[in-house]
């Protein structure tokens, strides 16, 4: 029986948002005895490594972890991370595990999450054709600093999955034969570019108000701020129980409040200052006082902050206490040591609580970082977006994100637009491989499109790839990309392309005649509401009033009469493609919905922005 046989029927798959990776030393030279010795000497330099490039860095669940492990004759060292909603914990995993093997010369490591091979998912464009997700199992390899392929004589030219034992075995015998692409490494490792400046810029510092016991664990302990923040992220009624009555039977009773700076990670930051919270009543007239007669006086910058530090440290408090009720059988070790330190300072009692003047000591006591990233103007977005640079150096930090931002932006835009454009899909959907069809090879001659379409099949097909009737309504809500007559001609070209699958010729004129009716329902809702227009000179309003749904839409207008003539140079449909999907999530509000789906596809999480809720409010 072959190995990938054996495994195939129980494969094991990953948690969600968690990153597995596994090392092994590779050299013929080294005996079986010290090869245990070799890979302890690899796991204390990783651990060595972490530690000195993650100093002040906060994760978000789980840190890097290496632990020697036997499986089916193997010998290696294996870790998982769970990095929750941080994909940055991920990436830094890869960085870290990619110095690593520049260290060692007969390292080789392979990474991978619950999508699989993570790192030719980012370089799914430049890829080798024969390479699909049905059969890269195992396939990509770390070492000495360079990504590898094993080739598909791996697997005897077979287009199939890989065992790790076959993947390994193939690398002990052939080391010179697997494929090296720097496109395809320059694709996969392009968000390692900003490591290791990349791990200070993903840090936040923020005053807050907090009491005074909590500030000395923090002071202690700053990364117990990570479990803190998710107990509070994820509460739910039980653990707020405790906090919901006038009992003064707290760990951290709002008494003897102080001012300190406690350090997040960015996403952590966005988690607790997004959150909707009412006071606990023990805090409720605390946060009162600090908000009282807001109408009789303007409010003051100073304590407008002053209100903000108190509302923002009463979170975190409230993230503290539900963790300090759930740290029986808690796993997360953070949680534990906080569950330790927090024990012995109770036991201690107030002597050994910081004074005002320790406080001012520590380091960056009162370091508070801006708060700008959190906002998005659509202004400086179109600018980012168009590459367009700023001619003063402080103006450009003002702008929407940063350079990793802006390429971001430019990959969703990029990964739609391929996907749209797509010569080979057809009415079954994208065809990426001959691994997608070979079993309906039969349907696919009887419907597929042939290669000899004339011209303008051709250009109808790289407006719109497919003309699925949900998928073509989902498009247009957000992109609003396919014209009027183009849409016409490709829902045309559809309905012939389904004929061949349609039997009964009475139920066929019926469905059509439902589709052509509901279709013209909803594209002339869509025009009366502008969603079908281009607005390429927003007027920086984060959302569209009337006023500007009736300006697109004129302006949709004249770009109709202008026809083919003007071309894509009026129109930035990069800026609108993103500028849409952004909206569409929005309006989302935090559910699901297909621009979170879409981007979820594509390994893209985005934060909830209730910012505009709370000021109708």
């Amino acid at each position: 029986m072959d190995l990938h046989e054996e495994h195939e029927p129980f494969p094991r798959s990953l948690p969600d948002n968690c990153v597995e990776y596994v090392l092994f030393v590779l050299d013929d030279v080294l005996e079986p005895r010290s090869l245990l010795a070799e890979l302890e000497n690899v796991r204390k330099t990783a651990m060595q490594l972490c530690a000195s490039t993650t100093e002040n860095y906060i994760w978000q669940r789980d840190c890097f972890q290496l632990q020697i492990k036997r499986e089916n004759g193997l010998v290696f060292l294996q870790g998982t991370t769970d990095y929750g909603d941080s994909i940055e914990d991920e990436w830094l995993v890869v960085y870290l595990l990619r110095r690593l093997t520049t260290t060692f010369p007969s390292l080789w490591v392979r990474v991978s999450d619950s999508d699989g091979e993570f790192l030719l998912v980012e370089a799914a464009n430049v890829v080798p054709k024969w390479l699909s997700p049905e059969i890269d199992s195992n396939r990509a390899w770390m070492h000495q600093g360079k990504l590898q392929l094993l080739p598909l004589s791996a697997s005897s030219g077979v287009k199939r999955p890989l065992a790790l034992a076959e993947a390994i075995e193939y690398i002990r015998l052939h080391p010179d034969a697997l494929v090296y692409s720097p496109f395809t490494e320059a694709e996969a490792f392009y968000r390692l570019e900003k490591y290791p400046e990349g791990i200070k810029a993903s840090m936040h510092h923020s005053l807050v108000t907090i009491p005074r016991k909590l500030a000395h664990i923090l002071h202690e302990q700053p990364a117990a701020i990570a479990p803190a923040v998710e107990a509070f992220y994820l509460r739910d009624p039980v653990a707020l129980r405790p906090m919901m009555t006038n009992s003064p039977d707290l760990h951290f009773p709002p008494n003897d409040l102080v001012t300190v700076s406690v350090r997040f990670s960015k996403v952590l930051f966005a988690q607790v200052k997004s959150q909707r919270f009412a006071a606990p009543p023990l805090w409720s007239n605390i946060v009162k006082s600090a908000e009282a007669e807001p109408e009789a006086h303007p409010i003051s910058e100073q304590e407008r902050k002053t209100s903000a530090r108190l509302e923002l440290g009463m979170k975190v408090t409230s993230g503290f206490e539900m963790l300090a009720r759930s740290t029986d059988g808690n796993t997360n070790r953070l949680a534990r040591e906080f569950a330790i330190l927090l024990q012995d300072v109770e036991e201690d009692g107030d002597e050994v609580l910081p004074t005002d003047e320790d406080i001012k000591g520590w380091p960056n006591a009162d370091m508070e970082d801006d708060e700008a990233w959190l906002d998005i103007n659509f202004e400086d977005f179109e600018n980012e977006l168009e590459g367009r640079r700023q001619k003063d150096g402080a103006e450009r930090e003002k702008g929407f994100g940063d350079l990793g931002a802006q390429a971001d932006l430019r990959k969703i835009v990029s990964r739609f637009e391929a996907f749209l454009n797509d010569e080979t899909a057809g009415v079954e959907g994208v065809e990426l491989d001959d691994m997608d069809h070979d079993n309906d090879s039969s349907d696919d001659d009887e419907g597929g499109e042939g290669e000899d379409d004339d011209e303008s099949s051709e250009d109808e097909d790289r407006a719109v790839s497919f003309d699925e009737d949900q998928f073509n309504r989902m498009m247009r809500e957000m992109m609003g990309l396919p014209p009027e007559e183009e849409s016409r001609l490709s829902t045309a070209t559809s309905r012939e392309g389904l004929q061949g699958r349609w039997v009964d010729d009475s139920e066929e004129d019926e469905e059509e005649e439902d589709i052509r009716q509901i279709a013209a329902q909803m594209e002339a809702e869509l025009k009366e509401l502008g969603a079908l227009q281009l607005d390429v000179n927003p007027q920086g309003a984060k959302v569209l009033t009337s006023k500007e749904s009736a300006a697109t839409k004129d302006k949709g207008k004249s770009n109709e009469q202008a026809g083919e003539e003007s071309g894509d140079e009026e129109v930035d449909i990069d800026y609108n493609l993103a500028k849409n999907l952004l909206e569409s999530f929005k309006s989302q509000a935090g559910l699901a919905g297909p621009a979170g789906n879409l981007l979820g596809m594509m390994g893209l999480q985005l934060p909830r922005d209730e910012d505009e809720d709370e000021d109708e409010e």
